[in-house]
Protein backbone atom coordinates (compact mmCIF):
# COMPACT_ATOMS: atom_id res chain seq x y z
CA UNK A 1 0.00 0.00 0.00
CA UNK A 2 2.27 2.35 0.76
CA UNK A 3 4.32 1.63 -2.67
CA UNK A 4 1.36 2.44 -4.28
CA UNK A 5 1.11 5.96 -2.36
CA UNK A 6 4.52 6.33 -3.07
CA UNK A 7 3.89 5.84 -6.73
CA UNK A 8 0.66 8.05 -6.85
CA UNK A 9 2.96 11.00 -5.43
CA UNK A 10 5.72 10.74 -7.70
CA UNK A 11 3.53 10.72 -10.68
CA UNK A 12 1.57 13.74 -8.82
CA UNK A 13 4.97 15.68 -8.83
CA UNK A 14 5.94 14.81 -12.22
CA UNK A 15 3.03 15.60 -13.52
CA UNK A 16 2.76 19.18 -11.60
CA UNK A 17 4.46 21.24 -14.06
CA UNK A 18 3.15 20.81 -16.83
CA UNK A 19 -0.73 21.24 -15.35
CA UNK A 20 0.51 24.81 -13.88
CA UNK A 21 1.98 25.96 -17.31
CA UNK A 22 -1.76 24.62 -18.71
CA UNK A 23 -3.15 26.68 -15.97
CA UNK A 24 -0.42 29.95 -17.06
CA UNK A 25 -1.96 29.37 -20.83
CA UNK A 26 -5.30 29.12 -19.75
CA UNK A 27 -4.82 32.45 -17.94
CA UNK A 28 -3.06 34.15 -20.52
CA UNK A 29 -5.51 33.37 -23.15
CA UNK A 30 -7.83 34.74 -21.08
CA UNK A 31 -6.67 37.90 -20.13
CA UNK A 32 -6.34 38.49 -24.07
CA UNK A 33 -9.56 37.70 -24.92
CA UNK A 34 -11.00 39.95 -22.06
CA UNK A 35 -8.71 42.86 -22.24
CA UNK A 36 -9.69 46.13 -23.76
CA UNK A 37 -8.03 46.70 -27.74
CA UNK A 38 -5.71 49.63 -27.88
CA UNK A 39 -6.84 52.27 -29.74
CA UNK A 40 -4.51 54.17 -31.60
CA UNK A 41 -4.30 58.08 -31.06
CA UNK A 42 -6.45 59.97 -33.76
CA UNK A 43 -4.09 61.66 -36.50
CA UNK A 44 -3.69 65.11 -35.59
CA UNK A 45 -4.48 67.21 -38.78
CA UNK A 46 -1.97 69.87 -39.68
CA UNK A 47 -3.86 71.81 -41.79
CA UNK A 48 -5.82 74.18 -39.69
CA UNK A 49 -7.75 76.88 -41.13
CA UNK A 50 -6.84 78.97 -38.83
CA UNK A 51 -4.76 82.41 -38.45
CA UNK A 52 -1.44 82.65 -37.59
CA UNK A 53 -1.31 86.65 -36.50
CA UNK A 54 -3.76 89.64 -36.71
CA UNK A 55 -3.18 93.00 -37.21
CA UNK A 56 -5.46 96.40 -36.09
CA UNK A 57 -5.38 99.56 -37.97
CA UNK A 58 -2.86 99.02 -40.35
CA UNK A 59 -1.23 99.66 -43.83
CA UNK A 60 0.92 97.43 -45.56
CA UNK A 61 2.98 98.38 -49.10
CA UNK A 62 4.52 95.96 -51.90
CA UNK A 63 7.56 97.90 -54.33
CA UNK A 64 8.15 97.15 -57.11
CA UNK A 65 11.72 96.39 -57.82
CA UNK A 66 12.52 99.85 -59.15
CA UNK A 67 11.61 101.01 -55.97
CA UNK A 68 7.97 101.98 -56.84
CA UNK A 69 4.99 101.65 -55.01
CA UNK A 70 2.91 99.16 -56.58
CA UNK A 71 -0.67 98.41 -53.93
CA UNK A 72 -1.42 99.79 -50.97
CA UNK A 73 -4.16 97.87 -48.20
CA UNK A 74 -5.45 99.83 -45.63
CA UNK A 75 -7.56 98.17 -43.47
CA UNK A 76 -9.23 98.12 -39.70
CA UNK A 77 -8.19 94.58 -39.06
CA UNK A 78 -6.57 91.74 -40.54
CA UNK A 79 -6.02 88.03 -39.77
CA UNK A 80 -3.63 86.13 -41.76
CA UNK A 81 -4.18 82.37 -42.32
CA UNK A 82 -0.90 80.60 -43.21
CA UNK A 83 -2.93 77.48 -44.84
CA UNK A 84 -3.85 79.48 -48.05
CA UNK A 85 -1.58 82.24 -47.75
CA UNK A 86 -4.56 84.81 -47.65
CA UNK A 87 -5.08 88.03 -45.87
CA UNK A 88 -8.44 88.41 -44.86
CA UNK A 89 -9.15 92.53 -44.24
CA UNK A 90 -11.80 94.35 -42.32
CA UNK A 91 -13.36 97.91 -44.01
CA UNK A 92 -10.42 97.26 -46.60
CA UNK A 93 -9.44 100.02 -48.94
CA UNK A 94 -6.74 99.43 -51.52
CA UNK A 95 -4.50 101.32 -54.25
CA UNK A 96 -2.15 100.17 -57.05
CA UNK A 97 -0.66 101.65 -60.38
CA UNK A 98 -0.22 100.09 -63.45
CA UNK A 99 2.75 100.46 -65.36
CA UNK A 100 1.76 104.04 -67.18
CA UNK A 101 1.15 105.53 -63.83
CA UNK A 102 -2.63 105.14 -63.61
CA UNK A 103 -4.36 104.75 -60.43
CA UNK A 104 -6.96 102.29 -59.29
CA UNK A 105 -8.51 102.42 -55.61
CA UNK A 106 -11.08 100.28 -54.01
CA UNK A 107 -12.98 99.64 -50.86
CA UNK A 108 -15.54 96.93 -49.47
CA UNK A 109 -17.00 95.91 -46.10
CA UNK A 110 -14.56 93.07 -46.09
CA UNK A 111 -11.46 91.66 -48.45
CA UNK A 112 -8.90 89.26 -48.83
CA UNK A 113 -5.12 89.83 -50.13
CA UNK A 114 -2.73 87.04 -51.53
CA UNK A 115 0.79 87.57 -50.05
CA UNK A 116 2.11 90.87 -52.91
CA UNK A 117 -1.93 92.62 -53.66
CA UNK A 118 -1.36 91.46 -56.49
CA UNK A 119 -5.30 89.63 -56.21
CA UNK A 120 -7.66 91.32 -53.98
CA UNK A 121 -11.28 89.81 -53.43
CA UNK A 122 -13.72 92.79 -52.31
CA UNK A 123 -16.96 91.45 -50.66
CA UNK A 124 -19.97 93.72 -49.68
CA UNK A 125 -20.31 97.36 -51.18
CA UNK A 126 -17.37 96.53 -53.17
CA UNK A 127 -16.18 99.96 -55.22
CA UNK A 128 -13.08 100.06 -57.49
CA UNK A 129 -12.24 103.07 -59.42
CA UNK A 130 -9.93 103.50 -62.09
CA UNK A 131 -9.11 107.13 -62.70
CA UNK A 132 -9.17 108.49 -66.05
CA UNK A 133 -5.93 108.76 -68.28
CA UNK A 134 -4.35 110.55 -70.96
CA UNK A 135 -2.44 108.64 -73.80
CA UNK A 136 -0.71 109.59 -76.58
CA UNK A 137 -1.36 106.28 -78.27
CA UNK A 138 -4.87 104.98 -76.99
CA UNK A 139 -6.11 109.05 -76.14
CA UNK A 140 -7.58 110.07 -73.10
CA UNK A 141 -9.18 107.02 -71.00
CA UNK A 142 -12.42 107.93 -69.03
CA UNK A 143 -12.86 107.49 -65.38
CA UNK A 144 -14.26 103.56 -64.52
CA UNK A 145 -16.29 103.07 -61.70
CA UNK A 146 -17.32 99.33 -60.95
CA UNK A 147 -19.87 98.23 -58.15
CA UNK A 148 -21.12 95.26 -56.69
CA UNK A 149 -21.47 92.78 -53.82
CA UNK A 150 -18.27 90.83 -54.79
CA UNK A 151 -15.06 92.33 -57.42
CA UNK A 152 -12.18 90.39 -57.93
CA UNK A 153 -9.33 92.97 -58.64
CA UNK A 154 -5.98 91.47 -60.59
CA UNK A 155 -3.75 94.50 -60.14
CA UNK A 156 -1.01 93.43 -62.36
CA UNK A 157 -3.04 91.78 -64.91
CA UNK A 158 -5.36 95.05 -64.39
CA UNK A 159 -8.70 93.50 -64.91
CA UNK A 160 -11.70 93.07 -62.80
CA UNK A 161 -13.62 90.45 -62.60
CA UNK A 162 -16.88 89.49 -61.00
CA UNK A 163 -19.78 86.17 -60.90
CA UNK A 164 -22.69 88.07 -59.54
CA UNK A 165 -24.41 91.36 -60.32
CA UNK A 166 -22.51 94.50 -61.28
CA UNK A 167 -22.50 98.22 -62.25
CA UNK A 168 -19.98 99.94 -64.49
CA UNK A 169 -19.67 102.90 -64.89
CA UNK A 170 -17.40 104.67 -68.60
CA UNK A 171 -17.77 108.22 -68.24
CA UNK A 172 -20.99 109.19 -68.37
CA UNK A 173 -22.03 105.40 -69.77
CA UNK A 174 -23.54 103.07 -67.57
CA UNK A 175 -23.68 99.79 -67.55
CA UNK A 176 -25.64 96.62 -65.49
CA UNK A 177 -24.93 93.33 -65.57
CA UNK A 178 -25.33 89.64 -63.98
CA UNK A 179 -21.29 89.51 -64.35
CA UNK A 180 -18.23 91.22 -65.65
CA UNK A 181 -14.56 90.01 -67.06
CA UNK A 182 -12.71 93.50 -67.82
CA UNK A 183 -9.46 93.37 -69.09
CA UNK A 184 -7.20 96.90 -68.92
CA UNK A 185 -4.39 95.47 -71.12
CA UNK A 186 -7.25 94.64 -73.89
CA UNK A 187 -9.69 97.24 -73.20
CA UNK A 188 -12.05 94.57 -73.71
CA UNK A 189 -14.93 94.55 -70.87
CA UNK A 190 -17.43 91.37 -71.13
CA UNK A 191 -20.84 91.70 -69.81
CA UNK A 192 -23.10 88.76 -69.35
CA UNK A 193 -26.38 87.63 -68.01
CA UNK A 194 -29.08 90.86 -68.16
CA UNK A 195 -27.29 93.66 -69.85
CA UNK A 196 -28.76 97.31 -69.44
CA UNK A 197 -26.57 100.07 -71.02
CA UNK A 198 -27.09 103.50 -70.83
CA UNK A 199 -25.05 105.79 -72.98
CA UNK A 200 -24.49 109.55 -73.26
CA UNK A 201 -23.42 111.24 -76.72
CA UNK A 202 -19.84 112.59 -76.35
CA UNK A 203 -19.63 116.32 -76.77
CA UNK A 204 -18.24 115.82 -80.43
CA UNK A 205 -21.13 113.75 -81.51
CA UNK A 206 -23.50 116.72 -80.83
Amino acid sequence: MRRQLASLWDRFLLSLPLALMSVLALGSYWLVRTAQPVIAPAAVNTHVHAPDYFMETFSTKNFDKDGSLHAEVIGSAARHYPDSQWTEVDAIAFRSRDPQGRLTTATANRGLSNEDASEVQLIGNALVVREAQASVLAGTSPRMEFRGEFLHVFARDEGVKSHLPVELQRGLDRFTADSLDYDNVTRVVQLTGRVHARLVPSQTMR
